[in-house]
């Protein structure tokens, strides 16, 4: 008896597992094929590659750097005093923890390439799932999948693909947006025309100050550039002198030597 209600109690849960699937809505989007047909993903998808081949066009030259320097403190040990190896050794773990500091900077969890990712690409797929939400609430979708992502979808109906809808949708946001940024920039150029001597006055202000803040970190800027060549120049000049007052005293060596066998043979 208990077999028997144990058995009517899984049908049960299998007819009314298939009766709720039938009732369920599901779609599908194509994610890939979605962002390489809007312009403004495929322009920040290459301005996010610009950059970051730029970045790491950065990281090789100072690594380049290092390897010649490393080379020629190497080359150079034997003439060199302990106090030089030691300053040049200093100079290459400097560089070295620039270099580390530089590379986290730009590709770090808040680096440069995140935070321009959040502000380029991010913003595109927003505008995606906004548009994947608006279709699923309208068309009272239960489920929306992606096929490009890393779901094995191992069959899909092209009726259920609702990426052309998405793209759609998209376009005419995009109108709209385009529609009231013209209307905001209409209004700020007659804001901007209605503004008191004294508003433009303190605006004007506002700008000297942020260029005069900007000339000053370049200033800044130029300033530690300099010092660094000052300090290269002053290294290489001594490395020169050490050079010579070794050669001196090499060639001095030499002429001794050649003079005390010069002695030697007259004696003989």
């Amino acid at each position: 008896m208990k077999k028997i209600n144990l058995t009517f109690v899984l049908l049960l849960i299998a007819v009314s597992v298939s009766v709720a699937q039938k009732n369920q809505r599901i779609a599908y989007i194509d994610m890939d094929y979605i962002l390489q047909s809007i312009p403004q993903y495929i322009e920040a998808q290459n301005a996010l590659n610009d950059k970051v081949a730029k970045w790491r066009s950065n990281l090789d030259k100072e690594a380049r750097q290092i390897e010649v320097m490393k080379t020629d403190l190497s080359n150079e040990k034997a003439i060199l005093t302990q106090d030089l190896i030691e300053e040049r050794e200093e100079d290459i773990q400097v560089k070295q923890d620039a270099l580390r500091k530089l590379e986290s900077l730009y590709f770090g969890p808040d680096g440069d390439m995140y935070i321009l990712r959040k502000k380029l690409i991010q913003p595109i797929q927003d505008q995606v799932y906004n548009a994947v939400q608006t279709i699923a609430s309208r068309k009272k979708y239960d489920f929306v999948f992606d096929k490009s992502s890393e779901l094995v979808m191992l069959y899909s109906n092209k009726k259920h693909d609702i990426s052309s809808l998405v793209l759609k949708l998209i376009k005419i946001d995009v109108k709209k947006q385009a529609k009231r940024d013209k209307i905001a920039a209409r209004k700020k150029l007659l804001d901007d025309d209605g503004k008191s001597e004294a508003a433009k006055q303190r605006d004007a202000k506002k700008e000297a100050i942020r260029q005069k803040k900007l000339t000053e970190r370049e200033a800044k800027l130029k300033a530690i550039e300099e010092k660094r060549k000052a300090r290269l120049k002053a290294r290489d000049e001594k490395r020169r002198l050490l050079k010579e007052k070794k050669e001196a005293l090499r060639k001095a060596k030499e002429a001794k030597k050649k003079e005390e066998a010069e002695k030697k043979d007259k004696t003989n």
